[in-house]
């Protein structure tokens, strides 16, 4: 069953990047070939940084988010469809990696990795035709509950701090994990990360914290290239800084995995809900200030 995952992730990487370079090839030369250096440099940054804190469980789209808006060099409209598919390789890297070393019960694997997928296929077709200030709107207020699971989480306040054992879940607490992971993975189409969510999810139901890496990386690498074709068909991603995400974020999980052995994750999680709630503040006043001049 694992070498069934493994098989999927690697068809998975390969429809994505085929889709990738059709579209970009054959509708999209002139982004490519027009882009700047500050954009290059933006994406690339980016992919590293953000999957580098993605392998070690911190989520990369609060991250992601934030840097984009810092370093303005890509539109708010086109940052769900870009962090969709730029991130989709480094993603699949990740679950690679970490079904092959972390134990964890196949079949629940399974079924949390096809609720995800199709929570995040059925949104995607949804969210591609929203304007960009409710976007903005949708991302800067669901950073803000976010930012609250993973710092009780962290402080291990309420539920959020119970430590399970289980390396899989039966019954009416699996029905419960796959419920919600069709809606986390319905978010993740707004940029809502899951990781957060789906790892509360199973440390709340009982999964030992380590097995629940396998869980919403494999999630997350299963959803992302079934929401990443509704992004690449409508065009509704940046080019360059998708590019440019993509093979940063793979030199990022390459150096977590190889490099970094352990960080103050305390302080580096409480860090992150920071930045969560930065951009939510900054997302919300752009809208703001655009519905005031009359921008829709």
């Amino acid at each position: 069953m694992l070498l069934a995952l493994q098989i999927l992730f690697g068809a998975l990487a390969a429809g994505t990047g085929i889709g990738l370079i059709f579209d970009i090839t054959k509708n999209r030369m002139d982004e490519l070939k027009g882009a700047t250096g500050k954009q290059w440099a933006s994406g690339f940054t980016v992919g590293i940084i953000a999957n580098l804190l993605d392998t070690l469980g911190c989520g990369s789209y609060a991250p992601s988010t934030f840097m984009y808006k810092l370093f303005n060099q890509i539109d708010d409209i086109d940052i769900p469809g870009t962090l969709n598919i730029g991130d989709t390789f480094p993603v699949i890297f990740e679950a690679f990696i970490f079904t092959a070393s972390v134990d964890c019960d196949p079949m629940f694997l399974w079924i949390m990795y096809i609720c995800a997928a199709v929570g995040s296929f059925g949104f995607a077709s949804i969210v591609t035709k929203w304007p960009r200030n409710k976007i903005r709107w949708a991302l800067g207020i669901i950073m803000i509950p976010l930012a609250a699971i993973m710092l009780c989480k962290n402080t291990g306040v309420g539920p959020f701090g119970i430590i399970g054992t289980a390396t899989g879940l039966h019954g009416w607490k699996l029905v419960v994990a796959a419920v919600l992971n069709i809606l986390w993975g319905a978010l993740m189409d707004i940029g809502f990360g899951l990781y957060a969510p789906c790892m509360a999810t199973c440390l709340l139901l009982g999964v030992d914290a380590t097995a629940c890496f396998p869980v919403f990386m494999g999630s997350c690498a299963v959803l992302m290239p079934a929401c990443s074709i509704e992004f690449i068909r409508t065009h509704r991603y940046d080019v360059p800084h998708t590019v440019g995400n993509a093979l940063g974020g793979i030199i990022g999980v390459f150096i977590a995995w190889k490099v970094v052995t352990s960080l103050p994750m305390f302080w580096l999680i409480n860090l992150i809900c920071i930045v969560l709630l930065w951009t939510s503040y900054t997302l919300i006043s752009s809208a703001l200030k655009d519905k005031k001049a009359g921008i829709a």
